[in-house]
């Protein structure tokens, strides 16, 4: 049996990925922060499992990563966390570099520190935000790196460390090169699970308007289920390298609503330019939207452009060249389509708010019932 040691385990990607070690009969070791508010919702189903286990550690203290893989001693790191988020990179610099550059290292170190530097593969979660103001189109291996926010520069110094270890100490250490990947588990401030929400939220009467950046970003979208296979597939080979992780197809910010909003049961017509521009119902498809809001009708304006949602510095067209992927590790990135997986993602956030607007009702039922003295 082998064992894996998964940093950023309560994310997106480390639940998947958890699930999938899990399955493939790993014994999965995750590293969790101490915090008053929990955040396990993603793996709660996971605890209790005899071959899943949690450990407290933090990316900003190096003698508690130590103290973690030196206990567990793993055949394999994931390094899954960051403070991933571009436009907080921006309000929070400082810690972004801390946990995303210098958090790379403390890991290495560690693996160092334990004499596991011969036995141990290490697999860091880059990013497509390094290839930032593109040089080129589409990006792959071989494309120079243009890291356009804190988070992209503090990525980039991951990368390169990654690299500088598996040149100096012989470190089995690779770097898979992520470009975007979404899932009904993506962290509510992203702006692809902002727009299935939104959607799912118009639809059932409970918002009036969705309001996003800059339409017309380009983006290489791929379900974040499919791409931790090939994380998974990237430390099985003979040798470490670095891969470009993405489907090799581009869609932009405005598809992206349109389909959540059509598979919620609205059909979008986009009008104006710019920050002028809006998205306006042209039509309602799903016949039971007419009793989940009886107040939303043709020509109703539920998207709006807002100079609010742009960034300082504005990636706008990365596209993933997967050829590499494809041909070395036999990795199949069109599994799930760019539709279906929005597809996915409004059916899980349709069927969320319905609950909670559900549980919201009972509450105010329940309120009115004790302050009438029906029930005590």
């Amino acid at each position: 049996m082998k064992t894996a040691l998964i940093t950023g385990v309560t994310g997106q990607d480390g639940s998947y990925l958890s699930e999938f070690l899990l399955d493939k009969g790993y014994d999965v070791h995750g590293i969790i922060r101490r915090s008053s508010v929990d955040f396990r919702e993603r793996i709660a189903h996971l605890e209790g499992l005899p071959h899943f286990h949690l450990h407290y550690a933090d990316m900003g203290d190096s003698m508690s990563l130590v103290k973690v893989v030196g206990k567990v001693r793993p055949d394999e790191i994931y390094n899954l966390a960051a403070q991933s988020h571009v436009q907080v990179s921006f309000d929070s610099p400082e810690f972004t570099a801390d946990v995303d550059a210098t958090g790379v290292l403390r890991v290495l170190e560690a693996v160092r520190a334990s004499g596991l530097e011969q036995t141990c593969r290490i697999y860091q979660a880059s990013t497509s935000e390094l290839y930032g103001k593109v040089e080129e189109v589409p990006q792959n291996e071989n494309t120079p790196f243009h890291p356009y926010s804190p988070y992209a520069v503090a990525k980039l110094y991951g990368f390169w460390i990654i690299k500088e270890y598996r040149e100096a100490y012989n470190m089995f250490c690779c770097s898979g090169i992520l470009f975007n990947h979404e899932s009904e588990r993506r962290g509510e401030t992203f702006v692809t699970r902002k727009i299935t929400l939104a959607a799912a939220r118009i639809a059932q009467g409970l918002q009036d308007c969705l309001y996003l950046g800059n339409l017309s970003s380009l983006r290489d979208w791929g379900y974040a289920k499919d791409y931790v296979e090939c994380m998974w597939l990237i430390l099985q080979q003979e040798k470490p390298e670095d891969f470009v992780i993405a489907t090799g197809v581009q869609h932009s910010v405005r598809e992206f609503a349109y389909y959540a909003f059509k598979h919620a049961g609205i059909e979008l017509e986009f009008q104006g330019e710019g920050l002028d521009e809006v998205g306006i119902v042209k039509s309602i498809e799903n016949s039971q939207l007419s009793t989940l809001n009886s107040q939303l009708k043709e020509g109703d304006v539920v998207l709006r452009v807002s100079p609010d949602f742009y960034r300082p510095t504005d990636v706008v067209n990365l596209w993933g060249d997967p050829t590499k992927a494809k041909a070395k590790l036999g990795w199949n990135p069109s599994k799930t389509s760019f539709e279906q997986l929005v597809q996915i993602m409004v059916e899980h956030d349709m069927a969320k708010i319905a609950a909670e607007g559900a549980a919201a009702k009972v509450r105010m039922n329940l309120a009115e019932y004790l302050e009438k003295g029906i029930v005590k």
